[in-house]
């Protein structure tokens, strides 16, 4: 009879009280970033139209690699295999 008791209790209390700690936890946390400024979206550029249409346009070319590794590596050992079906 004591197991049932508290299983009820804990039953009551994830349905009902833990919603609204939860809920209250929620709206605490999400008060305090809008008033820290937490879920501000920066402003995006606006595309620019100064160029005519069919045209491409690059934004970022990623820079060459200033060393180039050397060509000591000839090839690997072959190793022969079989195929079984």
């Amino acid at each position: 009879m004591r197991f049932w008791l508290i299983f009820i209790i804990i039953f009551f209390a994830v349905r009902y009280v833990l919603p609204i700690v939860l809920r209250w936890a929620l709206n605490s946390f999400v008060r305090k970033q809008m008033r820290n400024g937490g879920f501000v979206v920066p402003p995006q550029s606006a595309p620019r139209q100064d160029r005519e249409p069919g045209q491409i346009h690059v934004d970022y070319v990623p820079p060459t690699a200033a060393k180039q590794k050397p060509n000591e590596f000839k090839g690997g050992e072959y190793v022969d295999f079989e195929e079984v079906k």
